[in-house]
């Protein structure tokens, strides 16, 4: 039986363009109190995963906030050059219950719509 390690993963596929979005900005953020902090911030890698240490760690039950930057990522990754882009930046807040579990928060993404979900990993 293989035992899992806690922590977050975070993996985003653009399914517009069957690929994995590299490049993509992604923030995690843990929201309480008045202003939400930072825990983690970078671009997808080539594997499609945000690769922060911070983020295999044990995290406190509550709730946090991952921040997609889709319009960037479009705007570099095929030069969509729409003034006003239908999805510019998509936040998703989710909660957390178990700090031994891993929560697995797979994207996918095209310029107009999106999806978000805990995942097996």
């Amino acid at each position: 039986m293989r035992e899992t390690m806690p922590g977050i993963s975070i993996h985003v596929v653009d399914v517009s363009r069957g690929a994995v979005a590299s490049g993509m900005r992604v923030e995690l953020f843990a929201v309480s109190g008045d202003a939400p902090v930072l825990i983690a911030s970078g671009a997808i890698s080539k594997t499609g995963v945000l690769a922060d240490p911070k983020l295999e760690q044990t995290f406190t039950p509550g709730f946090y906030e991952a921040r997609f930057h889709i319009a960037d990522y479009y705007r570099d990754a095929i030069g969509a050059a729409a003034t006003v882009p239908f999805l510019d930046v998509v936040n998703y807040r989710f909660g957390l219950a178990d700090p031994a579990a891993h929560y697995h928060l797979p994207m996918k993404c095209t310029p107009w719509g999106y999806s978000c979900f805990r995942g097996g990993a």
